[in-house]
């Protein structure tokens, strides 16, 4: 990634606009998505795929490869990411199935190394709700309860920061936990949420403590959504434990 700098700006201007371009109708991309990406192993398909939809640099329109891995980015670096892979995911690409999706934004969040788990959450937000509950299922069944819980505190972190409902965060909770198949597993899950949102808190502060701060005082706004987050998330579950709506 990125030791060919000019042949990816020529694959991606190239896709975007003959085979991907922004009028064709969503039938038609798939299908050329399809071929750009089905004939490569997953980890080619990952690359390609930022490649083409991925953020680049506003100075020379390059791919800037480390992005996700430097800190939080915003909404516009990932929302062609996740375009894409809402339409592998949808009806038109019939040869995708959900494993096949899942697997690809696995591999994507460790493009070109692994990415901070805040930019996984944010790229599943905007990847919508059914791939969002897919790709957690897929960590509960398989017993990744730890990375599961971590990922549920930075979806709440995200909602939180990007101003989307926390009842969203919560309900995501509630259908995840449905997945896991004994009460002990649920308990277990339960327990590494709460366990994440009290090492993050503390990891957090630390480094306010440590007086680890920048020109924008990143460390100490981190504290602030966080403490933020997780206030805004219990509420909600008192909210439903109380049966009353956050809205009255």
């Amino acid at each position: 990634p990125g030791s060919a700098r000019r042949l990816e700006l020529r694959i991606r201007l190239f896709c975007r606009g003959v085979l991907l371009s922004p009028g064709s109708h969503r039938s038609d991309s798939a299908f050329w998505l399809t071929r750009i990406l089905k004939p490569w192993p997953m980890v080619n398909q990952a690359r390609l795929l930022y490649i083409i939809f991925g953020p680049v640099s506003s100075r020379d329109g390059h791919v800037v490869w480390h992005k996700m891995i430097e800190g939080p980015t915003d909404e516009t670096s990932l929302k062609g990411l996740a375009e894409a892979i809402k339409l592998l995911y949808g009806t038109e690409a019939r040869e995708w199935t959900a494993d096949d999706v899942i697997s690809l934004v696995d591999e994507l969040s460790v493009v070109p190394q692994e990415w901070l788990m805040e930019n996984n959450a944010r790229l599943l937000l905007l990847s919508g709700n059914s791939i969002c509950f897919t790709f957690l299922a897929s960590k509960a069944v398989n017993g990744r309860a730890v990375e599961l819980a971590r990922l549920m505190v930075f979806m709440a972190l995200v909602c939180e920061k990007d101003l989307y409902c926390m009842d969203w965060a919560v309900k995501m909770m509630q259908k995840v936990c449905k997945v896991f198949s004994t009460p002990w597993e649920r308990s277990n899950f339960l327990q590494c949420l709460e366990n994440t949102f009290a090492h993050m808190l503390m990891d957090t502060l630390q480094a306010v403590l440590a007086g680890e701060r920048d020109e924008e005082d990143s460390s100490f706004l981190n504290l602030f959504h966080l403490v933020n987050a997780q206030a805004n998330f219990h509420k909600e579950i008192l909210y439903m434990a109380m049966g009353t709506s956050s809205s009255t």
